[in-house]
């Protein structure tokens, strides 16, 4: 599927697409190695860096369970079908002077964004998911204290999933749209939209 944009960007942000159906074909390291190099070459304030990641393939049955049983109920129904599964995890506090590191979500999220146009380049698709049980999370893995579970992440190939539930499969076959430019950039104040972008 390709996004159909009010203006042109790039293919990878045209092509990138959060599917709930994957192929039933496994992701080799190579490739998953170069999407968390990407995830690791992110911005990040003071560069703390304060992302990790779990990680687990359904080829490691024991990890891939733990992993999907800190995802909600419902995302459990689509995701045990995706190739790999991972957590992404913020370091709360800032290494430098344990401080609180406000701008922890916000990397997290920059360097994940790293990841998912890594895996579009290379016909991967990605699914990412606040839909998880961070504590849960927290006494599977022991994930230490100043560190928190924000999100879950699916990954493999798109294709048809002839196991996946038919409501979810019906989610799946459309392309999720977006609010234009003009609802979200300002200008001289708030809702007042930027003359650069109207």
């Amino acid at each position: 599927m390709i996004a159909s944009s009010d203006h042109p960007v790039h293919e990878l942000i045209a092509r990138r697409w959060s599917p709930y159906s994957f192929a039933q074909r496994p992701v080799a390291d190579e490739d998953l190695r170069s999407l968390f190099e990407a995830a690791r070459w992110a911005p990040s304030s003071y560069n703390e860096q304060p992302w990790s990641y779990l990680v687990a393939t359904q080829a490691d049955d024991e990890n891939f369970e733990r992993v999907l049983s800190c995802l909600v109920e419902t995302n459990q129904l689509w995701a045990k079908r995706a190739p790999v599964l991972a957590l992404g995890i913020t370091r709360t506090l800032f290494k430098r002077n344990d401080k609180p590191n406000r701008a922890a979500m916000h990397d997290l999220g920059l360097a994940s964004a790293g990841l998912v146009l890594e895996a579009t380049a290379r016909g991967l698709c990605v699914h990412q998911m606040i839909g998880i049980e961070p504590e849960k999370a927290r006494r599977l893995f022991a994930i230490p204290k100043e560190h928190e579970a924000l999100t879950g992440i699916a990954i493999g190939y798109p294709g048809e999933d002839p196991g996946l539930a038919a409501d979810i499969r019906q989610r799946d076959a459309k392309r999720s749209g977006r609010r234009p430019i003009s609802e979200f950039v300002f200008g001289a104040r708030w809702g007042s939209v930027s003359t650069h972008v109207a």
